[in-house]
């Protein structure tokens, strides 16, 4: 009787996870923290997790969050430097569109370049110039 106690936590513990990791985007302490709770309220009381080892999983989230973060905002960066330059864009439909980046906006943590009132990835991007009315010349 008791496996299948420890059986269903493991079971339960997964199923936690696998949610975990599909929305991993949107994941954070609080979450985390959640995740915890159900960890510890389904684990076998037989083979208890260490302290230890919720300190080291609560380290390796921290890090993966700054890790995150880091990401985000050097794509936000790369995506400022577009900011006035023109752009050569393959939109979703597959089309080529051209045109001057005239904002940077942010869904969630992905930067978005604003291209003739359009809003596209910096995935999208093919090629970029100098605005040629950016560009003075004496």
């Amino acid at each position: 009787m008791m496996s299948s106690t420890g059986a269903n936590s493991s079971t339960t513990t997964t199923a936690s996870s696998s949610t975990a990791k599909t929305n991993n985007a949107s994941l954070d302490q609080s979450d985390f923290l959640k995740l915890l709770v159900a960890k510890l309220t389904t684990q076998d009381p037989m083979n208890p997790q260490t302290d230890t080892d919720f300190i080291g999983q609560l380290a390796q989230f921290s890090s993966l969050d700054q890790s995150s973060q880091s990401t985000s905002a050097i794509a936000q960066l790369r995506a400022n430097s577009f900011l006035g330059r023109n752009v050569e864009l393959r939109s979703s439909t597959g089309a080529t569109v051209s045109g001057l980046v005239s904002a940077v906006r942010m869904d969630g943590t992905t930067p978005k370049l604003m291209v003739n009132g359009n809003s596209y990835d910096l995935s999208q991007v093919m090629s970029v110039t100098a605005s040629t009315s950016s560009v003075s010349r004496s």
